[in-house]
């Protein structure tokens, strides 16, 4: 498994488990939570999930899978703008644990950006770990401004910052990803087969089949190549993850990876954040 460096110092999988829309059908609650467990069986050891994603419910079902696992992983939440205030934001958290059947988590966020200060956010993430509820704490769906002004709000312990990043929406290389990269904060890469667009990509489909991979695995393995990015695929069978985990030990050429910019070309300028 290769690993990356967090700002903290702590190592975690360079690739991880996303879980938005798990837990939404209980007809396929059982394979939902083997495919949770096959990744972790693979070293893919982070899990991600958020009390946005199905009000709830992929909490309770990550809930379930950890159950006697706990401690093999490094557990990622998010709480909601609208629950950023000091008190709101320590309320989420603690319900959050509850459903996820847990005392701590490794990673916190700010889903996205909202009506309340950063600094307020901050305080409360700071509360939250001085109290053990977390361990460490980031962002998501911040713009290059937004990443500095909850740096310069107190927000210098941040770890991550999770983004829509796939070969088909790359505008964050533009700048946001230099400066993440450059101040050694992870960039954890959200949907990173594009909500299943690059999968029906007739030239993506005929480079991944003349190189004997899928194209998932060239999406992850180009996600892979770039410096402190992690990307989060979800999926809900096991035979998948296991797929994707073998992206890991792909490695691309200079080629491969001129052609892939032939296909996907990187920003020719600075452009608006893309999210979900």
């Amino acid at each position: 498994m290769k690993y990356l460096t967090l700002p903290c110092g702590e190592t975690v999988p360079a690739l991880g488990q996303g879980t938005w829309y798990l837990g939404d059908d209980p007809n396929t609650r059982r394979s939902e939570i083997e495919a949770l467990h096959t990744g972790l069986d693979r070293g893919l050891s982070l899990i991600d999930t958020a009390e946005m994603y199905g009000d709830g419910r992929a909490e309770r079902l990550v809930g379930e899978a950890l159950v006697g696992r706990r401690d093999e992983v490094f557990l990622v939440s998010k709480v909601l703008p609208s629950n950023a205030g000091f008190d709101a934001a320590i309320a989420a958290c603690e319900a959050s644990l509850k459903r996820l059947g847990t005392d701590r988590l490794d990673l916190y966020l700010l889903h996205w950006p909202g009506a309340t200060p950063y600094a307020e956010t901050v305080r409360a993430f700071e509360r939250l770990q001085a109290d053990g509820k977390i361990r460490h704490y980031g962002v998501s769906n911040l713009d290059l401004d937004a990443t500095q002004a909850f740096s310069h709000a107190g927000g210098h312990e941040m770890q991550v910052n999770q983004l829509l990043f796939n070969l088909n929406r790359r505008g964050i290389e533009w700048a946001l990803l230099p400066w993440l990269q450059k101040a050694g904060i992870v960039t954890m890469a959200y949907s990173p087969f594009d909500g299943g667009a690059l999968m029906d990509h007739p030239a993506l489909q005929h480079f991944a089949r003349s190189r004997e991979m899928t194209v998932g695995q060239v999406a992850l393995a180009w996600l892979l190549h770039q410096s402190e990015v992690m990307p989060i695929p979800k999926s809900a069978h096991a035979a998948r993850v296991a797929e994707n985990a073998a992206a890991v030990d792909i490695a691309l050429s200079a080629d491969d990876l001129a052609e892939l910019d032939g296909l996907f070309p990187p920003p020719a300028g600075p452009s608006p954040l893309q999210i979900y």
